[in-house]
C-alpha cells in the first residue's frame, strides 16, 4: 500500500481549510496543501496578521504552527492535484435553486467542476476523497467522469470522508473526533485506498473511532445523522407550542424526558429554529432523494422537520410583534447577534435573517450586531432574502453597529439571536438608560439573567412553553425561547 505524502485540498472553506490544517498539524510528514480559485479567501488564509477568512477558536493556533512548514494556501489548483497523492474535494454543495430539484436537491455544479478539473489535470493515480456533503451515490457520478477523461496511466479510487464537526468547536472535534467515517468500494482496490486514508487518521485519532463502511452507507450516513438531530429540535420546538397552550413549561418538559436514558439530553432544548449550512441542507437532500425513490410518506416525513423549522422562526417573531402592542411600524429593534450560532462567523441559514427579514416588512428599523460577521455578509444575506427589495431601501431600515451598546441605543426592544458570551457581560444598566421605554428584552437564547434585567427595569418574559394566559406576571411582556448552541454544524 502506497503511503500517502503529499495532500491537496480543493476548497478553502469552513469545512476544508479547518480539516486540512489540523491534518498538517498532526501529520508533519505529509506535505498539506489548500487549493482554492477565490484570490481574495487565498490571501485571507496567507495573510501576515492571520486575519483568517473564517472564524474558528483555535484555528489560528493551527495555522501559525503548521503554515510555511508543510501547510500551504495556493491559487494554483493544477500544480496541487498534479502533486498530490490524495485529493479532498471539499467545495459548497447548496441546495439547488433552480431546475429539477429546485428547493430541495444539492446543486453539484462545484463537485462536478472540481472532479472535471483533477481529470484535465492528473497523469498519475489518485486516491480522491469526498469531503463536501453530497447525495447518496454521487461518488458513482464521480467515477464515471474520471473514468471517462482520465490519462493513460492514471487510475482513481474515491473514497467518502464525511466531516461531522460543530462550528464553534470545529478544532476541537478535529482534534478528538467521536467517530472519522470513511467509505469505500469493497474491491482490493477500493479497502487499499481506504487504508491509505485510515492510516493519515491514524496519527492523532485512536484506531478504535476510525469506522470503515461502504461507499454508499458512508454518503447516506452524513445526511442521516444530521436529520436525526435536526429531527430532535424541530421535535421539542412542537412541544413548546403545545406547552404554551397548555400551561406547561417546555424546560420541565425537556429535563423530564431528557432523563429518559433512552433519549438522553442533547437537542432537547426548545428553539428559534436551527441554522447552519448542513441541517437544512441535508434534510431537504434527504427528501428529494425518498422522493427520486418514490418513497413519498418517507420524503412528507422529513419535510415537516423543516416545515416545524420554519414554524417556530415566525412564531418567534409574530410573538414580539403581538408584544409591542401589535406593531412595530417606525419602532427600533436591536438585533444582537448575526451569525446562525456563537463562535462562528458562518450566517448560513441564520434565524437571525429571518427575523429580520419580518421585521423589514413589518416596517420596523433594526439595528445589528455581531462580533465577527462582516458587514458584507450582513447587507448580502438580507439582500438575498428579500430579493424584491433593493439594498438601498434595505439600508433606509437596518443599519449594522459597531458595538452592543450602540445597537440598543434609542431601541424599543432587544432580540438576542445569537449566544455570544459578550451578550452575558453587557452594561444592562446603560443599556436601559439609552432605550426608549417600556424596555423589552427578547432573549432567544436564554443567556441573560432575567430577574437582574427586571429589577434594573426591562420587560422579560418568563420563557418559551409557558402558557400567555397564566404563565406571565405583570412585568413580563416578551417571551424568551431557548436556541441550541454546540452541535448544530457547520
Amino acid at each position: 500500500m502506497p503511503r500517502v505524502k503529499q495532500i491537496c485540498c480543493i476548497g478553502a472553506g469552513y469545512v476544508g481549510g479547518p480539516t486540512c490544517a489540523v491534518i498538517a498539524l498532526k501529520c508533519p510528514h505529509i506535505r498539506v496543501t489548500i487549493v482554492d480559485l477565490n484570490q481574495a479567501r487565498i490571501d485571507a488564509w496567507n495573510s501576515p496578521d492571520f486575519n483568517l477568512p473564517i472564524y474558528e477558536p483555535g484555528l489560528d493556533d493551527v495555522v501559525r504552527k503548521a503554515r510555511g512548514r508543510n501547510l500551504f494556501f495556493s491559487t494554483d489548483v493544477d500544480k496541487g492535484i498534479q502533486d498530490a497523492d490524495l485529493i479532498f474535494v471539499s467545495v459548497n454543495t447548496p441546495t439547488k435553486k433552480s431546475g429539477v430539484g429546485a428547493g430541495f436537491a444539492a446543486d453539484l455544479n462545484y463537485v462536478e467542476l472540481a472532479t472535471r478539473r483533477i481529470a484535465a489535470t492528473a497523469t498519475s493515480s489518485k486516491i480522491v476523497v469526498e469531503k463536501s456533503t453530497v447525495p447518496c451515490r454521487t461518488a458513482e457520478s464521480m467515477r464515471t467522469i474520471l473514468d471517462a477523461n482520465s490519462k493513460p496511466n492514471a487510475r482513481f479510487d474515491i473514497l467518502s470522508n464525511p466531516e461531522f464537526l460543530a462550528e464553534g468547536t470545529a478544532i476541537d472535534d478535529l482534534f478528538a473526533p467521536d467517530r472519522v467515517l470513511i467509505g469505500s468500494l469493497q474491491t482490493p482496490e477500493g479497502k487499499e485506498a481506504c487504508e491509505a486514508l485510515c492510516e493519515v487518521y491514524r496519527n492523532w485519532v485512536p484506531k478504535e473511532r476510525i469506522l470503515t463502511v461502504g461507499l454508499w452507507s458512508s454518503e447516506l450516513s452524513k445526511l442521516a445523522a444530521n436529520a436525526m438531530l435536526a429531527q430532535r429540535i424541530s421535535s421539542i420546538n412542537a412541544l413548546s407550542a403545545i406547552c404554551e397552550a397548555t400551561g406547561a413549561n417546555i424546560a420541565e418538559v425537556a429535563h423530564s424526558i431528557g432523563q429518559d436514558s433512552r433519549i438522553g439530553p442533547k437537542f432537547l432544548r426548545a428553539s428559534v429554529g436551527f441554522g447552519g449550512s448542513c441541517f437544512q441542507k441535508d434534510i431537504l437532500n434527504l427528501v428529494y432523494l425518498s422522493e427520486s425513490l418514490n418513497l413519498k410518506e418517507v420524503a412528507e416525513y422529513w419535510k415537516q422537520v423543516v416545515t416545524m423549522n420554519e414554524y417556530q422562526k415566525r412564531r418567534f417573531s409574530k410573538r414580539v410583534v403581538d408584544t409591542l402592542f401589535n406593531t412595530i411600524t417606525g419602532k427600533r429593534i436591536a438585533v444582537l447577534g448575526f451569525a446562525f450560532k456563537a463562535d462562528t462567523g458562518d450566517t448560513r441559514e441564520s434565524a437571525a435573517i429571518t427575523l429580520i427579514r419580518d421585521f423589514q416588512e413589518e416596517k420596523a428599523l433594526v439595528n445589528i450586531y455581531d462580533p465577527q460577521v462582516k458587514q458584507d455578509q450582513i447587507w448580502a444575506d438580507l439582500n438575498e432574502a428579500s430579493p424584491d427589495v433593493s439594498l438601498a431601501t434595505i439600508k433606509r431600515q437596518v443599519f449594522v453597529c459597531s458595538s452592543a451598546l450602540e445597537a440598543c441605543k434609542n431601541a424599543e426592544a432587544v432580540v438576542i439571536a445569537t449566544e455570544w458570551a459578550e451578550f452575558k457581560t453587557i452594561d444592562w444598566q446603560a443599556v436601559y438608560a439609552g432605550m426608549n421605554k417600556p424596555a423589552f428584552v427578547f432573549d432567544g437564547r436564554l443567556l441573560v439573567d432575567a430577574d437582574k434585567l427586571r429589577s434594573i427595569g426591562f420587560k422579560v418574559g418568563l420563557g418559551s412553553g409557558v402558557c400567555p394566559d397564566n404563565g406571565y406576571d405583570t412585568n413580563a411582556y416578551s417571551v424568551q425561547v431557548t436556541v441550541i448552541g454546540r452541535g448544530e454544524r457547520l
